[in-house]
């Protein structure tokens, strides 16, 4: 299975594709940002947004996207600006044909560090580890859009576990 991770971001939209091989070893298949000035009108940086993921979506085929699940900020304003990024992401993986998964930021970081309130740096470090990255992804946005992908992997993999073991 090859998901497509994003991290919706004001200034950065951070995006990653894992696999998972028959072994059950994660494969990083490639990650980055797509930047948004923040200076540029907001029609224009959701056209940056929507323009950047068809092209990832296209050029490398994932069989589903997942991303962070919607969250309470205390800015309202900031709020519904990510919650734009967020229905630009969705609304593009619809368009490609792509399933959208959605979870928690608590999931999130359970699944890929074992506790849900781990710092980003450490996010970003075990990223890095599973996927065994030279270094920790940069900015934070792509190691976050890695953990949703991986994060929906284990997910998956549990949920054919229980289902075979149900049969």
């Amino acid at each position: 299975m090859r998901v497509l991770g994003i991290d919706c971001g004001g200034e950065y939209t951070g995006y990653g594709i894992v696999e998972q091989d028959r072994r059950g070893s994660l494969i990083h298949v490639c990650s980055g940002a797509i930047h948004l000035p923040p200076r540029q009108a907001l029609e224009l940086r959701l056209l940056t947004i929507c323009q950047g993921l068809t092209r990832v979506m296209t050029d490398l085929s994932p069989d589903v996207v997942a991303i962070e699940d919607v969250f309470y900020a205390v800015n309202a304003k900031s709020a519904l600006k990510l919650g734009h990024v967020r229905g630009v992401a969705m609304m593009t993986a619809a368009q490609a044909g792509l399933k959208v998964v959605a979870y928690s930021p608590l999931s999130i970081k359970s699944a890929v560090v074992g506790y849900g309130r781990a710092e980003k740096s450490q996010v970003q470090l075990m990223v890095a580890r599973l996927l065994n990255l030279p270094a920790p992804p940069e900015p934070p946005d792509v190691a976050d859009a890695l953990a949703i992908a991986i994060c929906h992997l284990h997910t998956a993999a549990t949920l054919e576990r229980q289902q075979a073991s149900a049969r």
